[in-house]
């Protein structure tokens, strides 16, 4: 059994190569192989979001607090809020953050493949696509 106390593992600055805005990163549990599910809290400041990215084995998030957006390539953008659970699929393109004027947290689990990836990053959600202009 291991026990991570609340605090002790620092939270860390979303990438720039991977999130547009102010994003923080901490770790819920990230277990070494053979166990595959890690799992991260996230949180986005107002407009901040991911990149658009896919997870070999999908994604499940849980919104914690706030008011956020996602979106499935091909798709409208949903507004996502506290309680809600959503589920990308395997392979599925796609973005998630906060709302343009509210912050969101949310956890995410996602499962790594035999190669030990759990999600492969694309290009930035361009302000259009975030505002829903295109």
């Amino acid at each position: 059994m291991i026990i991570h106390r609340a605090g002790s593992r620092p939270s860390r600055v979303g990438p720039a190569e991977t999130f547009s805005g102010s994003v923080r990163v901490d770790p819920i549990n990230m277990p070494d192989p053979p166990a595959r599910a890690r799992s991260l809290n996230v949180t986005f400041e107002p407009g901040a979001r991911t990149a658009w990215h896919t997870h070999p084995l999908g994604q499940t998030l849980i919104v914690t607090s706030g008011k956020g957006r996602a979106q499935k390539e091909g798709e409208a953008i949903h507004e996502i809020f506290p309680g809600d659970v959503i589920w990308f699929e395997p392979g599925e393109r796609h973005w998630h953050g906060a709302s343009p004027d509210t912050a969101m947290v949310h956890v995410a689990i996602q499962e790594a493949d035999d190669t030990g990836s759990n999600v492969t990053w694309m290009e930035h959600v361009t302000d259009a696509e975030y505002l829903g202009e295109n």
